[in-house]
């Protein structure tokens, strides 16, 4: 599409396995530093979000998919990860009420998580009582500009003094920095959701569907969420709510008693994700103007680096010194 064609070289040149490698080491530490970030906020019972350390599961079909598993779980433990193999009975006793049709799967012991909708509302909650306006439906439509600095925050409903300005505006972010004479490589990735309430499918742990590409995650007792694809489209183009069907039938594959109908199509959540064109989220001051903090870029990671990104944004904004290394996510680092 004619909207990506300026961003796609710099896709391509990370398209490669010395890219991912280097990749590695600071999606750990923004993920470790997330996850103690997150911990931390349950000890506050202002912020409720069902959050569970149970680890999460990489279950596989094939033989291609396990011998990739070894790999795998050799990289992770390279990493410092508590991570394991799991042979088909092992993984069948951690699932035991579900048959599941495969080789084994991947246990990251490590792995956390916790439920979307209660972790925004409670959060939401959180600001206003600490003070926080916040103001929606309210798009941006420009900047004023000083010397180095953002001046001024233009809106279609009016004009807001700046301070310090902070750009996370996911999927959409590429046009407000456009704005800012500042661009950045970034494509909106679609994907789908179905949540079902009180359900009677239920499994023990989060669970990853390699070979089909599905994520699997039981929240908040008794809720279970499935989703997945990743379609590279403009936010613009109208969703393929098809989609949703070869999700459900990928779930019936690895778990046939997993008979989910299809929903209507009010029923079916979909959004985009800002994919970065290395992988990397976006982090940091941009050189034009010194009050500008970017975050985005995060592409599936966004609520699991949601956490340690709001506390590196926070440390830049009050000048001290960053919790983990910032060089990886330089925002204009494809320059």
């Amino acid at each position: 599409m004619v909207i990506f064609n300026c961003t796609l070289p710099d896709f391509i040149k990370s398209a490669n396995h010395k890219q991912v490698d280097a990749a590695a080491i600071p999606l750990r530490d923004i993920a470790l530093l997330s996850q103690h970030e997150y911990t931390s906020w349950t000890k506050d019972p202002a912020l409720d979000f069902s959050y569970e350390h149970k680890g999460l599961l990489e279950i596989f079909q094939t033989q291609p998919v396990a011998e990739h598993a070894h790999h795998t779980v050799e990289k992770g433990k390279e990493l410092g990860l508590d991570v394991d193999l799991l042979n088909y009975d092992a993984l069948q006793q951690m699932e035991p009420q579900v048959k599941i049709n495969a080789l084994g799967a991947i246990y990251f012991k490590c792995d956390a998580h916790l439920y979307p909708n209660k972790l925004m509302k409670s959060l939401l909650a959180y600001l206003q009582q600490h003070g926080v306006q916040l103001i929606g439906n309210s798009a941006v439509t420009g900047f004023e500009k000083g010397n180095k600095i953002i001046k001024r925050v233009i809106t279609r409903d009016r004009i807001y003094e700046a301070d310090e300005v902070i750009i996370a505006t996911g999927a959409w972010s590429r046009e407000i920095t456009t704005m800012l004479d500042t661009k950045i490589p970034l494509m909106p990735g679609r994907g789908y959701s179905v949540t079902l309430e009180n359900s009677k499918y239920v499994m023990n742990h989060p669970a990853v569907l390699m070979e089909g590409r599905v994520a699997i995650t039981p929240m908040d007792g008794n809720k279970i969420r499935f989703g997945g694809t990743m379609e590279v489209v403009s936010t613009k183009t109208p969703p393929r709510y098809q989609r949703v069907e070869g999700i459900l039938n990928a779930v019936r594959r690895y778990m046939p008693s997993f008979d989910v109908p299809m929903p209507s199509k009010d029923k079916i959540w979909y959004g985009y994700r800002p994919c970065s064109a290395d992988g990397l989220p976006y982090i940091g001051r941009i050189k034009k103007f010194e009050n500008v903090v970017v975050a985005t870029g995060h592409a599936m990671l966004g609520l699991s680096l949601g956490a340690g990104t709001g506390k590196l944004v926070g440390e830049l904004v009050d000048h001290q010194e960053s919790s983990i290394d910032m060089q990886p996510f330089t925002v204009e680092r494809f320059r």
